[in-house]
């Protein structure tokens, strides 16, 4: 028996202070359970409820060093803000994570949401969606063709050539990370999927359903774009993962027992791909999704 959809697992961001080794050996153990893929968030920083301040370690920078120590498993941001990165160096980044992870590599995109990092780090906040677009326009062809020419308002390139090619034929597949109106118009006629964050559908199959159903509506004619869905499963110890911003949903609470027959429910709705939120995010936890994942294959 094969898996309903593939699942991934997201490693951890600002939850608590994990040392690059133990991060790495989280990436080599998710592997080694059997996840389908691994991704990292692309944030900076963090106001947390308690008060202090705390970032993540860069994203590029971290997905290749897990394409290095890796062999199996697809690598992705959830999600590469186009707010951080010139578009044409962030395809020049993408290409060459490509490289290194031999054609592993998932390039999922979204405009950036936390308006602290983005005025801390100097990166204007005005009208994403906007800079988004026109990021899309330049990342896309780089990335499928190689080579563009593009001036809008916020970006001009001109006769750039992306070499080192990407090393999955017409390019890593495009991911957006959105499910809001303006956002699907943008994306739906470029990317191959779409994700929507397990706070966005409450962690439930029927809201999940129902919001699938609503981009299907709005799906330009002869595209089929996959639907993805991030999922927070709690663990014991898990204390909630708020990553310091609030959401008004009430989530449903996904544990381990519940989580096989939750991901055929995702599944059955429409779900190709699934990245797991694990709280605590440990190696204990992986060890323990482990399990459930040898569970759906039985």
């Amino acid at each position: 028996m094969t898996r309903p959809c593939k699942i991934g697992v997201q490693l951890p961001e600002v939850e608590r202070f994990v040392s690059w080794p133990e991060y790495l050996d989280l990436a080599r153990r998710s592997e080694e359970v059997g996840f389908d893929s691994i991704w990292v968030g692309d944030h900076l920083i963090y106001d947390l409820p308690d008060g202090s301040t705390r970032g993540p370690y860069e994203a590029w920078t971290t997905l290749a060093a897990i394409a290095a120590v890796t062999e199996r498993v697809e690598i992705g941001p959830l999600v590469a803000s186009t707010g951080f990165h010139a578009p044409a160096m962030l395809a020049k980044q993408a290409a060459t994570v490509d490289a290194i992870s031999q054609g592993r590599l998932i390039v999922a995109l979204g405009a950036g949401w936390n308006r602290r990092e983005f005025d801390a780090f100097g990166f204007p906040y005005d009208r994403r969606v906007s800079r988004f677009k026109e990021a899309l326009a330049i990342i896309a062809p780089l990335l499928r063709e190689g080579r563009t020419t593009f001036h809008g308002e916020f970006f001009d390139v001109d006769d750039c050539v992306l070499d080192p090619r990407p090393v999955r034929h017409g390019g890593p597949p495009m991911m957006l990370g959105s499910h809001s109106p303006r956002m699907l118009s943008v994306g739906l006629p470029v990317v191959d999927s779409w994700n929507v964050w397990w706070s966005l559908y409450d962690n439930s199959v029927e809201r999940f359903a129902e919001i699938k159903a609503e981009v299907d509506a709005v799906m330009p004619e002869g595209r089929h774009v996959e639907a993805t869905a991030a999922v927070l499963v709690t663990l014991p110890g898990g204390e909630g993962r708020l990553m310091g911003d609030t959401y008004d949903a009430k989530v449903t609470t996904i544990t381990p027992d519940d989580l096989a027959d939750h991901v055929r429910g995702l599944a059955e709705a429409g779900a190709t791909h699934l990245q797991l939120v694990l709280d605590p995010i440990t190696a204990e936890s992986i060890d323990t999704i482990g399990a459930v994942l040898a569970d759906l294959e039985s």
